[in-house]
């Protein structure tokens, strides 16, 4: 019987098998000043999976993603408390390469922010910055960034035109295509299809699809649908703490916390 148990509760909390872990994140509070943000929260995060964050407003899920490659730290009066393992290794630890952390985690806005810039410059900014000058493997860079971000075939005939002549779907697009190009392990996107339309948005979630292939995937969304449609387990947020994670479908269809159940079928939020 216990074995029996332990393989249920294996399925339902989709528990990674050792070493599948890319980031644990163990006892994490935050606080703005004196005001408490988040409140002791343990979660996994599972190599080439895509969690979903979802939740009201307010409730914290887009200040968790900015803790997981430090992003927070740009905002006045941040102090956090736990860890964020990184393949076993705290990213708030001392001495901790901040550059490196956000190059290999790597993050996706709210609204498509293209550098003013031509297409080609804005693929190539990173790996530049990086140290890659040889034009030849920027150019490497470029296509293969641009094509895991299904958007080559749009753009390859005006490399040189300016990304703001983009429409919002192929600017967020590129932004994708940016990060990718330093090579991340994971992408974090925070609401990344919440100002496109919906031609745009079923397109990025077709390429989270492809991505999830190659990369882990950390996205927030306020669109429950889009979580159901997308991600392979859902963590939801309310009021600062982690409530229950679990397997998409099993969130969904049967929720084991009473907040999370009154929350998913609209009785607030």
């Amino acid at each position: 019987m216990a074995e029996l148990k332990e393989a249920r509760d294996a399925a339902r909390y989709h528990i990674a098998p050792e070493g599948k872990t890319v980031l644990n994140v163990r006892r994490l509070n935050l606080f703005y000043g004196k005001k408490q943000a988040l409140f002791g929260v343990d979660l996994d995060v599972y190599k080439g999976e895509v969690l979903a964050l979802i939740g009201p407003s307010g409730c914290g899920k887009s200040t968790f993603l900015r803790t997981l490659n430090r992003l927070n730290d740009l905002i006045d009066g941040v102090r956090i408390e736990g860890e964020v393992l990184w393949h076993g290794e705290n990213i708030y630890g001392e001495g901790q390469d901040l550059i490196e952390i956000r190059k290999r985690i790597g993050m996706v806005f709210q609204r498509p922010n293209p550098f003013p810039l031509s297409i080609y410059d804005n693929i190539a900014y990173g790996p530049r910055i990086h140290g890659i000058k040889d034009r030849k493997r920027l150019d490497e860079i470029v296509e293969r960034s641009l094509t895991q971000a299904a958007l080559w075939d749009e753009v390859k005939d005006r490399l040189h035109a300016s990304a703001l002549g983009l429409s919002g779907g192929q600017q967020q697009r590129l932004v994708i295509a940016r990060v990718l190009a330093v090579e991340p392990e994971i992408v974090l996107m925070d609401e990344p299809t919440s100002a496109l339309d919906p031609i745009s948005t079923s397109r990025i979630e077709e390429l989270i699809g492809m991505l999830k292939k190659r990369y882990t995937i950390v996205i927030v969304t306020h669109n429950m649908q889009q979580a159901a449609r997308i991600s392979d387990r859902t963590a939801f947020f309310l009021n600062g703490y982690l409530i229950e994670v679990a397997p998409t479908p099993v969130l969904f269809q049967t929720p084991q916390k009473k907040e999370t159940e009154d929350y998913i079928t609209g009785r607030f939020g």
